[in-house]
């Protein structure tokens, strides 16, 4: 409301309101509303646009619980809710927070957990607005940049991406946060200032306090150039994706593996981008290990480890390995019931009726990891094979082959991983051919899990 206790005109305010007016979402649409001034005036202003949407509108209010003023921002977001008329959903959280407790470690760990939190809210065609600005994009921007960040990095904050089924919308990064206080003292909002950011010791907050009003001071127009570089970064980074896209589609035959000749084949720069978008971040990426990956001799077991996973080459390939953490449970064995998913030993795994039925499945699945002489029938009657030699034969990696999934309905081997499927288990879509023993009516539906 305005100081006066007016609602105030949608006049006072039209290059605020437009980027909100020009949003196109169809689903649910929610503010991320932490209490400060950025997003009260993002909840005061989107309500004027989606207060009657048809997919709903709300705001989410994620209380880390990692300071005693946590509890004031909790209240606010509640008072502000209920004198709009609001729907307001708080979550708490209890975060995991690293051991060495640094300021860097507790701001990852919390950033972490929010997202996966807000993420699971989202169904398809959901939109959660965030009130970040062209002050943060700005930081963002420079801050990569001390740190080294690639062009994807000095891309700054995108204004548009997914989170879980639905996306992330940044409608306000051409926004200054001085325009945004004008309009909330106009309008006479309340909100709180997190103590926290006036501590100089977190990186962030010496750019916001001590460097970034030197630099603009010198140069006016720091933000204009800092956002001018974030779109071309963005641009580079997309046509670098494009071309690693094309790359791996030709070197690759399968999505953890791709031709070691080819890749070989590829100027150093070509390697280090299509390794970036191959894993999903930049690992320990450097000319002298790309090298021992491709040119160690036949006896050595070279790789490069990132977060989660590792490279490692075997026979004519270089593997994308899925590394299990130290948290992650470790299954021998495990049940597969029908219609649920299982996930085992970086797999998904699901059992599907290919019919309708009414009984019992019969024989129950089961999935474990290999003992030692088990068999397999490859071909529809042909004879059974050592699952040992087939492996062997098939060029399945030494590492691999303990850590596979194998699915037997009875005592009778009726899948390996995503590597062999016996006939009557594949189901009859797709132009498969199911095969003599089809009337199983079953189908085994087995995917790699690599995040």
């Amino acid at each position: 409301m305005t100081p006066d206790g007016e609602q105030p005109s949608v006049a006072w305010f039209p290059d605020l309101l437009e980027p909100l007016a020009a949003l196109q979402i169809r689903g649910h649409v929610r503010v991320a509303l932490s209490g400060g001034l950025d997003s009260i005036v993002l909840l005061h202003l989107s309500r004027q646009i989606f207060a009657r949407h048809p997919g709903g509108f709300s705001a989410v209010h994620v209380n880390h619980q990692l300071q005693q003023a946590a509890s004031g921002f909790e209240a606010l977001c509640r008072k502000v809710c209920d004198s709009f008329a609001i729907p307001l959903q708080i979550i708490p959280l209890n975060l995991d927070i690293a051991a060495d407790g640094s300021s860097g470690s507790v701001e990852t760990a919390a950033r972490k957990a929010r997202y996966q939190v807000l993420s699971e809210l989202q169904a398809p065609g959901d939109g959660l607005l965030m009130a970040h600005h062209a002050d943060d994009h700005a930081e963002t921007v420079l801050f990569r940049m001390l740190r080294g960040s690639g062009v994807a990095g000095l891309a700054g904050i995108p204004p548009e991406r997914s989170l879980g089924n639905g996306r992330i919308v940044r409608p306000w990064l051409g926004i200054t946060r001085q325009r945004l206080e004008q309009q909330a003292r106009d309008a006479g909002l309340q909100w709180v200032e997190d103590p926290t950011n006036d501590d100089i010791q977190h990186d962030r907050n010496f750019l916001r306090h001590q460097v970034m009003p030197l630099l603009r001071q010198r140069w006016p127009e720091l933000d204009r150039r800092l956002a001018a570089t974030a779109t071309a970064c963005g641009e580079a980074a997309r046509l670098s994706g494009q071309l690693a896209k094309h790359q791996l589609s030709v070197l690759s035959d399968h999505p953890d593996r791709i031709s070691r000749v080819g890749f070989a084949a590829l100027p150093p720069e070509g390697r280090k981008n299509l390794l970036r978008h191959w894993c999903g971040e930049a690992p320990a990426i450097n000319e002298t290990s790309i090298d021992e990956l491709l040119n160690a001799a036949d006896d050595r077991h070279p790789e490069i480890r990132g977060r989660g996973f590792a490279l490692r080459r075997f026979g004519g390939h270089i593997y994308r390995v899925r590394q299990r953490s130290a948290s992650e449970p470790v299954i021998s064995e495990a049940v597969l019931e029908p219609g649920q998913e299982l996930l085992f030993g970086g797999f998904r795994i699901r059992l599907v009726a290919e019919a309708p039925r009414t009984g019992q499945q019969g024989e129950a699945f089961r999935v474990a990891l290999r003992r030692g002489g088990e068999r397999l029938r490859p071909d529809p009657g042909a004879g059974s094979r050592a699952l040992k030699k087939w492996l062997q034969e098939k060029d399945v990696p030494p590492w691999q082959r303990s850590g596979l999934p194998l699915v037997f309905h009875g005592d009778e081997l009726v899948a390996v991983a995503d590597l062999w499927c016996a006939a009557g288990y594949r189901g009859g879509s797709a132009g498969t051919d199911p095969g003599p023993s089809s009337g199983v009516g079953w189908r085994i539906d087995i995917r790699r899990d690599f995040d």
